[in-house]
Formats: C-alpha cells, structure tokens, sequence
C-alpha cells in the first residue's frame, strides 16, 4: 500500500534542489545560498532525504501544537468577556480593550481567527452581499429625471480635469441635458436646470445622489428650514426632488456616465476637443447620436414635462437666496459687507422687518422688502477669507487648485509691494 503525504510548495523546491545535489549537477553551498539556508543546514537535509525518501523533506512540526498557542482557558474567557461586553465590537477595538482592562496578551490575528471560529465576527467573504433588486422604468417621459455630477478627465492631458452634469429620463434613458462645469456647485445646477425646463419643459420630479446640494443631512441651513437652496428653487417652480438611497437606486445614470467615461472621452479625442467651451458646443451632438443609439422606447405617449406658468421666474429662482433683518439704522450684513439702505418714506419704516437677499452667480446682489426692491449701496467690505469651508471629496482637488492659484497671484502681490516699498526708500535716501 502507498504511502501519502504531503509537501508545502517550499518543500518541493527543497526536493529538487536536493536532487541536483545528489546527481552531482550543484554543490552543497549553491544548493545553500538557493534556499536561503546554511551550508550545514543543506547536508542534513541531503541526509534525511537519502534515509527517508521524499517523505523526509516534510516538516516533523506539522501536526503538532504550536509553541505559542494560546490555551483553551484563555480563549474561553476571551470569548466570553467579548459576548458579555464587547459583544457588537471589532476585532481590533476588541483587542484594544482585552488589554488594557483585562490583561490578556493576543495578538489581533488570533483574536480575529477566534472570533470568526465563534461567529461572533464574520469576515468580508462571509458578510451576505445587500439586495438591489431591479426597478420598473416610469412610463411616461419627464415623471422622472435623474441628475448627477461625473469628476472624471474627460479632455485627458489637453485640458484640465472638469465634471460633467448629466439628466437622463428614467422612462427612456434618454439623455436630456449635458453641460461641463468645474466642479459640482449650486449655480452650475441652477444653469444646467434653467436650461433644461426652458428646451423641455418642467419634469414631474428630480432625482439625485444625497449632494449637499440636493440634501441636507440636519436642519438649521442658512434658509432656515433645512432646504437647501437647489430644493428650494425647484420647490419655487412646483417642481419635486428625490434622494437615492444608494448609487444602485439611480443605477441609469451611473451607468450612463460610465458610458460616457467611455465613449465620449475617445470622441472628444478623436475631435481634438481641448476646452470645456469647445466640449460644451460639442455635447449636443453627441448626444443626439447617444439618444439614437441607446434610448429606449416609453411606455405610455404622454409627456409629463409641463410648461412655465406665468408666475414663473426663472432667473429669480434660479439665484442664491438668503434673510436679513433690518436695523434700525437701515443697515443689513450679508458676507462681511454692511449695505446701507438709501433712508426715504418709503424706507423708513422698513426698519426691524425681515428682507430677502438675492445674489447672482457674478457676485451681484438685490435687496428685497415685502416685495419691492430696495435702493442700497455697500458701505465697507471686509478681506475675504475663505476657512474651514466644507469640501466634498471628489472636489478636493479642483479646490486646491483654485486655493493654489489664489496663493501664487497673493505672492506676486505682496513681492510687489515690497519691492515698490524698497526702491521708494532707495529714492528717499538719494
């Protein structure tokens, strides 16, 4: 009857080198310095294979309990303490804890092996994958538009990374709206939308990722009731917005915009597109070609895009909008500026009452009482500062560079000024 056993991969290299020993093709120390080991160490190996066979090669440990094996005692408190007490812990935090309360010595591995063992932990393979089963299409076009911003380098190395905004009908996958921008912000939304209500008409509903822009994790935002200023211009238009739960949820844009990581990146290549104003003019055509090739039929005929009523305002809506009370001395803060209200009749008596600001993209700003403009100008304005804004990660990048162009342009300033400063004093001396 045969023998079976088994060797370790390392063991296996040992029996060859161990053969080219014996049939005189290497000697004991090149054989040595192959495996990493001592010329005295090879000799014993040579002679253990020659009085065991190849069976001789394999380890006599292997079987055997470890030196450093924890004892079942310990594992047993271990594993006890942690379902008593650290029952919804890590492994790591697990650990940490074992330690410094209780004075074990184990090592995170062991623990977690223990753990696993125990089912008190289960490992990435062992954890269930979460459910995302399919959703029907709505049946009409314009009940439903999802929105989302893709950060990808789209121009390659010819123009600098930019993020593409990209609205696709859910009832057909049709892509209604595309615009380059340099990073998601509330005014390129409000652009992008502006744009795709005057060519479409009003949809039914938006649906988005949960952006700061879209979401607003906690109440007490700058407009006061936890709405932020794209939901509360698209509320202004009776129009609806809707936060995905997870990427999967709105899975027609995200796999729209891999896509067109894809195609139209080679396109733009292919036309030597290497500005995002040179992109933007582009993008109507290819989606066009986009839409003929990938759109897919409605269910129903009906469009559910409706047109602007006659209260609607646009490019109000579509503004940063903002509440300041007056003062007594008819004077309101808003960004670290005091604008001071022209005093009059009218005016007046305006003092205490609350007034809507409503600033523009450029910067430009219309102070609003009860309805009516009202006449102001700018006292004084304080340096900008820009610190501890918060900042999306995918956008960190554009940010610093924004931040780093900002600092040089500072520097060149401040070199100026010093050097007009010393050739004033050379001048002054002479």
């Amino acid at each position: 009857m045969l023998d079976v056993f088994g060797l370790t991969m390392e063991e296996l290299d040992r029996h060859e080198v161990v053969r080219r020993v014996l049939d005189k093709r290497a000697t004991l120390k090149q054989a040595a310095q192959w495996l990493a080991i001592s010329e005295r160490q090879m000799r014993r190996i040579v002679r253990r294979y020659q009085s065991e066979g190849p069976a001789g090669l394999a380890s006599k440990r292997r079987g055997r309990r470890a030196n450093n094996r924890k004892s079942d005692n310990m594992r047993k408190r271990a594993l006890k303490l942690i379902r008593e007490r650290y029952w919804d812990f890590g492994p790591t935090l697990a650990r940490e804890k074992l330690v410094e309360n209780h004075g074990f010595d184990v090592s995170l591995t062991t623990l977690r092996g223990w753990m696993v063992d125990d089912e008190i932990w289960q490992t990435r393979d062992q954890r269930r994958r979460r459910p995302y089963q399919p959703r029907n299409r709505r049946p009409c076009v314009g009940e439903l538009v999802q929105i989302d911003g893709c950060d990808h380098e789209w121009f390659e190395d010819r123009a600098p990374r930019c993020t593409l905004l990209v609205y696709i009908d859910d009832a057909t996958s049709r892509i209604q709206e595309l615009q380059f921008v340099h990073s998601e912000s509330a005014f390129d939304y409000f652009e992008s939308t502006r744009r795709y209500i005057l060519r479409h008409g009003k949809p039914v509903a938006f649906y988005s990722d949960k952006h700061s822009i879209f979401h607003v994790v906690k109440g007490g935002t700058k407009t006061g009731d936890g709405v932020t200023q794209f939901g509360r211009a698209l509320g202004e238009l009776n129009i609806d917005i809707v936060c995905a739960n997870s990427p999967q949820a709105k899975g027609r844009v995200e796999r729209a915009n891999l896509t067109l990581q894809d195609r139209l990146v080679k396109e733009l290549r292919r036309q030597n597109v290497s500005s995002m104003e040179a992109g933007n003019a582009f993008l109507t055509d290819f989606a066009a070609d986009y839409n003929a090739r990938f759109a897919k039929p409605p269910k129903s005929d009906h469009n559910a895009h409706r047109p602007l009523r006659e209260t609607d305002n646009l490019k109000r809506a579509f503004t940063w909008q903002e509440e300041r009370t007056l003062s007594k001395d008819l004077v309101l803060h808003y960004k670290r500026v005091r604008y001071l209200i022209e005093p009059g009749p009218k005016t007046n008596r305006l003092a205490g009452k609350r007034c809507q600001i409503f600033e523009q993209e450029d910067g430009s700003i219309d102070i609003c009482c009860l309805g009516r403009s009202l006449p102001f100008r700018a006292f004084d304005k304080a340096p900008h500062v820009d610190q501890g804004e918060v900042v999306a990660n995918k956008h960190l990048g554009a940010v610093l560079d924004f931040i780093k162009q900002k600092q040089e342009l500072r520097d060149k300033e401040l070199l100026q000024s010093k050097n007009l400063t010393k050739r004033e004093k050379l001048r002054h001396r002479q």
